[in-house]
């Protein structure tokens, strides 16, 4: 199985990087987001919506206790 990133125009499926497959196959289609026409990004949410509405906390990089054994 493969999968790639293509933009569709409406009519046609243009791939964003270079397929190396041949012969035939089947596939499935699932359409994500539209794409923002100016931008030309995927703009799945209004950009800011979730400020303020996520924190990390200051530990966030020390190391896990979990890993004590294999890096020791």
């Amino acid at each position: 199985m493969y999968a790639i990133k293509a933009i569709y125009d409406g009519v046609n499926f243009k791939p964003k990087q270079p397929i190396s497959v041949h012969g035939k196959y089947e596939v499935v289609i699932t359409f994500l987001e539209p794409i923002d026409q100016q931008t030309k990004v995927n703009l799945p949410f209004k950009r800011g919506c979730m400020k303020g509405k996520m924190r990390l906390d200051s530990d966030f990089d020390a190391p896990l206790e979990d890993f004590n054994e294999i890096f020791a």
